[in-house]
């Protein structure tokens, strides 16, 4: 198996090197601040022996023992075949690990980020080898949600694309690739579409703000966990999409004519909905309910491989 590297080693940074580990890579983790790369092996050590309980790694020692910590930048990119920068969500941050990843990877390993917000021109522009800078963002946390959007900047080589989607999905992720890049990326856009529609009942005073969260966990999200919204649609109506669209279409155009331009979240709703969420969990509990919301995207993980 060939070298992976990843910079940065946060939750997500960690989360990658399970993945890439877990899948029989050898994993060389850096990080600039040493505290934090000192703590990452005991970090991942735990969330493998929790995935372990879950039937979802066979042996993590094994796993564990393919992870090494770089004590360079140079030394953790060399030899490797994929880069995975995982830094701070900070432009000049991303630029200047860039560079330096750009000066010291061999010419044909790619270096891809894992933005949630930065589409990859804007720190690879100029770079010698930015023909081997891509995007590949995935969703939080990695290594329990296999989905990676695949984005290439305009100067992005089709080579580069191919490999990195073979990769990502030789893992076990589920990647999707980008024809060009929109702010946000493809999920954040459906998201923050959700998200408009749910602060914009919460400010009409239509439904409490767990009640709407119960409306995607009991309902929405839970039929989209087996099919998306395409395919909801073609299979409730007898004649498929087009069946659906003829017969709701004008009736969801008239629902949401109201709505108009699209406006920024006031303070006062979004004071209403961080009350609801406080009340329902302090937020020094906030790492207990991370632990309990992978606890059940474990056991989900398990029931999907058991029913595929």
């Amino acid at each position: 198996m060939n070298k992976i590297a990843i910079v940065g080693s946060g939750f997500i940074g960690r989360s990658w090197s399970i993945l890439f580990a877990r899948a029989g890579h050898p994993v060389q983790l850096f990080d600039n601040d040493a505290a934090t790369a000192g703590q990452a092996i005991g970090i991942i050590e735990t969330s493998l022996n929790d995935l372990a309980a879950h039937g979802l790694v066979d042996d993590p020692a094994a796993v564990l023992g393919r992870i090494t910590i770089g004590e360079t930048l140079a030394e953790t990119l060399d030899g490797a075949v994929h880069v995975q920068e995982a830094v701070s969500e900070n432009l000049d941050i991303k630029s200047a690990i860039f560079r330096e990843m750009d000066k010291l990877a061999a010419p044909e390993t790619v270096l891809a980020s894992s933005s949630s917000t930065l589409p990859a021109s804007t720190y690879s522009d100029g770079l010698p080898g930015k023909h081997r800078c891509l995007l590949a963002h995935p969703l939080n946390p990695p290594h329990l949600v296999p989905l990676v959007e695949i984005c290439p900047a305009p100067w992005t080589d089709e080579a580069s694309i191919k490999r990195t989607w073979a990769l990502m999905d030789s893992i076990g992720q589920t990647p999707i690739t980008m024809k060009k890049e929109v702010p946000g990326f493809i999920v954040n856009r459906l998201q923050v579409a959700l998200l408009n529609e749910a602060f914009a009942l919460l400010e009409d005073d239509c439904i409490s703000a767990s009640d709407i969260d119960k409306a995607i966990t009991e309902g929405l999200g839970l039929r989209w966990s087996v099919v998306g919204p395409f395919e909801t649609i073609d299979l409730n109506a007898s004649g498929g999409l087009s069946h659906y669209v003829q017969i709701f279409a004008n009736q969801y155009y008239e629902m949401m004519k109201d709505r108009g331009t699209v406006k920024p979240w006031s303070d006062d709703v979004v004071s209403i909905a961080n009350d609801a969420m406080r009340e329902a969990m302090p937020l020094e509990k906030i790492p207990e309910s991370q632990a309990r919301r992978d606890t059940r995207l474990m056991a989900l993980a398990k029931l999907r491989n058991k029913a595929e």
